[in-house]
């Protein structure tokens, strides 16, 4: 695994690569926390693709003002994949909050995206407040392990208070499922089985929403998907990316082994 610093708008950002074939895959983290959460997942996926997990700015080991919007974060994102020569064939795998990022990047800077994977895409408009943000959060918590708790502190320490709150609350304000419609390519949302952050019902209405969209659910598993089943996911996406079996063309890149 490879640390990657390039310099976007005049400040570091870091990232972590596995490398592997193509389609490269990029993970975006969720609000206040940073790539650590998607460390084991690129080593179960870099021996399939070529695998990726950035710092947005402010959050991990990226430098960063006080606080960015979703659309700066999103512009970041974007700058960023052409930084490092990322900005044709990509697909980018966004975590909670990083599916809105990846989503408003898409829709308004395509850039070339192939595709999208969406792991419990937030917020569910039925539960768009901070009490009931909160309350989920709160039933979820026993169905992650003990480890990612760790993680999150870590994670909320190196971003100050200021940074996380303003995360949230952008995830928050964000209308993801206004954007969803416009989503010009592949996407696979995947929800895990005992989520309760993302119902059923939402991750549905998500896949519904979108013009490409499938949708899977991963067994014993909650909110953090790639933390909690690395292995089990990089097989879904891998099944994603290119379809197995003769004759399959129902993944994301044809016979031809190029971006559809």
């Amino acid at each position: 695994m490879q640390r990657i610093t390039v310099t976007v708008s005049g400040r570091p950002m870091v990232a972590w690569r596995v490398s592997g074939p193509r389609p490269p895959v990029v993970c975006v983290h969720g609000a206040g926390v940073s790539s650590r959460e998607f460390l084991p997942f690129l080593e179960a996926l870099g021996p399939r693709h070529e695998a990726w997990a950035v710092d947005l700015p402010g959050f991990g080991a990226s430098e960063g003002p006080g606080d960015l919007g979703l659309r700066a974060l999103a512009d970041a994102l974007v700058q960023w994949l052409a930084a490092v020569g990322l900005d044709q064939e990509v697909v980018l795998l966004g975590g909670s909050f990083g599916c809105q990022v990846v989503v408003d990047a898409v829709v308004r800077r395509p850039c070339r995206i192939a595709g999208l994977v969406l792991v419990g895409p937030v917020v569910d408009p039925a539960a768009r407040g901070f009490f009931r943000q909160l309350l989920r959060w709160l039933r979820n918590a026993p169905h992650e392990r003990l480890s990612m708790a760790a993680l999150n502190l870590a994670d909320y320490r190196d971003a100050g208070r200021r940074r996380v709150v303003s995360a949230f609350a952008e995830s928050l304000r964000d209308r993801i499922e206004d954007k969803l419609p416009h989503v010009a390519v592949p996407t696979l949302v995947v929800r895990g089985a005992q989520d309760r952050m993302v119902s059923q019902h939402w991750a549905e209405e998500v896949t519904r929403l979108l013009p490409a969209g499938r949708l899977a659910v991963m067994e014993q598993s909650g909110h953090m998907v790639p933390y909690r089943q690395a292995h089990a996911l990089a097989g879904l996406v891998s099944g994603f990316l290119v379809p197995e079996g003769p004759g399959a063309r129902n993944g994301l890149l044809d016979e031809g082994g190029s971006a559809r």
